[in-house]
């Protein structure tokens, strides 16, 4: 099982998204089941967690994890593919944001477009690479700061994008002809503490 993979098919999504089946795709995350023991799980007749079950697999959502023998009858023991999983804006091809349609480095908006990008193209990189069956390279920073004031936090981000330009300015070799383009991605932004709360906006 994956720890997170990115649905991109439309179809998919949808299947992910009714709340029966999401409810099934959490319970198998948590280990193998029949229709049967999810039936009682949910609350549900076990041919209709049998009807939501192919409906799952058949988008790739869930697998066969092996069968047994319950009397007279072949228990077929599913599982989830993933422990979790993340839809990518291919899934919305037509409305997906575009980054590059505007660019404002103060506007949360265009931040959230450039993280719905992110998800798409690694989401589409993990699969090529997958199919390629070669290794993905990436790296990832993530971390917190706690600002003292509004001023440190704007000289911080002077700094910072001080660094990364000279960084970029320092390893871009644009002519090199067997060279790989990469995208970097930063981003600064409150931290958000509880799901359930309003995070503390600017001041």
């Amino acid at each position: 099982m994956l720890d997170v993979t990115v649905i991109e098919d439309p179809e998919a999504a949808a299947a992910s998204l009714d709340p029966i089946r999401a409810r099934l795709l959490a319970e198998l995350a948590a280990g193998p089941a029949s229709a049967a023991m999810l039936a009682g799980k949910v609350g549900l007749p076990r041919q209709k967690v049998n009807y939501h079950l192919k409906s799952l697999e058949r988008h790739g959502l869930v697998e066969l994890a092996g069968e047994r023998r319950k009397g007279n009858v072949t228990e077929r023991l599913m599982r989830a593919t993933a422990a979790s999983y993340v839809i990518s804006p291919l899934a919305l091809a037509q409305v997906q944001p575009d980054p590059d349609r505007f660019r404002d480095q103060l506007s949360a908006r265009w931040m959230l477009a450039l993280g719905a990008r992110l998800v798409r193209d690694v989401g589409s990189l993990i699969t090529g690479a997958a199919k390629a069956r070669r290794r993905l390279a990436t790296f990832a920073l993530d971390g917190e700061v706690r600002f003292a004031s509004a001023a440190e936090r704007a000289a911080f981000i002077q700094e910072l994008t001080a660094g990364v330009g000279a960084l970029i300015r320092k390893y871009d070799a644009p002519d090199a002809e067997d060279g790989r383009d990469h995208r970097i991605v930063v981003a600064v932004h409150p931290t958000v503490k509880d799901q359930q709360q309003t995070p503390e906006l600017d001041r």
